[in-house]
């Protein structure tokens, strides 16, 4: 499922329902009056919610990029360019009634071969694309219940995750997020964001057409990357994020948390230099710089991305007519008005793609 939370955690027995609260360009909320889900009782030693309102987390701005931050970017996405991806498509074990679905493999950066799914509608023409990213859990199929139509949906692996896997590369997040962390020009998560770049390209290269009807949608991991990425792409020309990481870095690599920033944390301890090498990948500081339409959907409790860092990404995007927040009660962990929230957060992301 798009909007998969990657659940499984222990659920808060509070008997409280609602509606999503969302909030609307120029800070308008919508639903606000409800009995919030936000768990109560969970197994970490730390408060998911950060001891921080509503009001708290809304107030926290991006922070100021390091010098030679565009240039960076500007020159991976350059290179990006360059390189032909060469999509080779093959029938796929995945079979769904409204989607014909084939694996795909296509060439990025550094020569990494990146495998994934391509879905294309069984009926109707193809008006638009999509590229899917995954959390750091990876993925190991496609999301065959996805909310949108008359599109061509290529969901990509990451360099070094499920059917990118490529030794050294630890598959497992704990190590992945420190592959050569050491050296900006070849830290993982560089690649990683180039992969989605040239997933874009592999698109274009099946369906020319569909040259400024391309959107990005990414959860967890998969959206702090695509943060990273939408800035400096302007194939890219709508984006989804789902509690996104890698924002506001010197928060995240402070806050107690289960999630990769716990390895990056520990890491620090020894070479408090990664703090300035970090500042180029993070997230928060990216978004300033996205001019296109956004959804993004953020949590008051996440024990894995830290909702400071979450809302730092969606704080950073400009007050536009054209972007919306969607709060989430919580991330990363289950609680009573999960489905609920995840039903209405599907529909709106149906709506938001249809304007591609």
């Amino acid at each position: 499922m798009l909007l998969s939370m990657q659940f499984g955690l222990r659920r808060t027995p509070k008997a409280a329902l609602g509606h999503p609260l969302r909030v609307l360009p120029h800070g308008r909320f919508r639903g606000n009056k409800h009995c919030m889900s936000i768990p109560t009782e969970y197994p970490f030693d730390f408060d998911p919610t950060y001891g921080m309102t509503l009001a708290d987390l809304q107030a926290i701005r991006p922070p100021e990029a390091p010098p030679g931050f565009d240039a960076f970017w500007q020159k991976r996405y350059a290179r990006a360019l360059t390189v032909k991806p060469r999509p080779v498509l093959t029938k796929s074990k995945d079979a769904h009634p409204d989607w014909h679905v084939q694996d795909i493999v296509y060439t990025s950066t550094d020569n990494f071969s990146i495998g994934g799914w391509l879905l294309t509608p069984r009926k109707g023409e193809i008006k638009r694309g999509l590229v899917v990213g995954h959390g750091y859990g990876g993925r190991d199929q496609p999301e065959l219940d996805i909310p949108v139509e008359e599109t061509a949906i290529l969901f990509p692996c990451f360099r070094g995750m499920s059917r990118s896997a490529h030794s050294p590369i630890s598959p497992e997040a704990p190590w992945h997020v420190l592959y050569d962390i050491d050296d900006p020009d070849r830290y993982v998560i560089g690649g990683c964001v180039e992969d989605l770049w040239v997933a874009v390209s592999a698109l274009l290269s099946l369906y020319p057409a569909l040259d400024g009807h391309i959107g990005y949608s990414g959860i967890s991991f998969g959206g702090g990357i695509g943060a990273l990425a939408i800035p400096f792409d302007t194939r890219i020309t709508r984006g989804h994020l789902t509690v996104p990481t890698f924002g506001n870095r010197k928060l995240w690599l402070t806050l107690p948390t289960v999630g990769s920033a716990h390895s990056v944390q520990e890491y620090a301890k020894t070479h408090p230099e990664v703090f300035e090498k970090l500042r180029l990948f993070d997230a928060a500081t990216a978004a300033t710089r996205i001019t296109v339409p956004m959804l993004t959907a953020v949590a008051l409790f996440d024990p894995a991305v830290a909702p400071p860092c979450q809302f730092t990404v969606a704080n950073a995007l400009p007050q536009s007519k054209f972007n919306e927040i969607f709060i989430l009660d919580a991330g990363h962990f289950d609680y009573l008005d999960s489905a609920v929230q995840q039903t209405a957060l599907r529909e709106r992301v149906g709506r938001f793609f249809r304007g591609l």
